[in-house]
């Protein structure tokens, strides 16, 4: 019977947490951030690295850097974390990190 009464109970605080959860996304949209765990950036090292370069939001604006080896972000092995104050200075400094790719003609 108590099951019964906080039944009505948990749908309004699911509601509540449906609600929240869509002014957050609204929220991060105007600010123009990206949400917690979502990866902004993935490229690999090089030509013929086994490493990628990965940028993950950590949804407050900044980010992490990650040199990681594997099949990210399921399976990999972290070589470097660092983390920046803002997502465009973790790209930024993502993008030093890539050795370019020259092309042959």
């Amino acid at each position: 019977m108590a099951e019964q009464l906080n039944q009505p109970m948990k749908a309004t605080q699911l509601n509540q947490l449906d609600q929240l959860e869509n002014a957050i996304a609204i929220l991060r949209q105007q600010l123009g951030i990206s949400a917690s765990g979502e990866m902004i950036f993935q490229a690999p090292r090089s030509m013929w690295s086994a490493t990628d370069v990965v940028v993950e939001a950590d949804g407050n604006g900044g980010a992490r850097l990650l040199i990681v080896e594997g099949n990210y972000p399921a399976d990999y092995l972290t070589h470097k974390e660092q983390y920046f104050q803002t997502e465009d200075e973790a790209c930024e400094a993502a993008e030093r990190l890539i050795e370019p790719i020259i092309t042959s003609r």
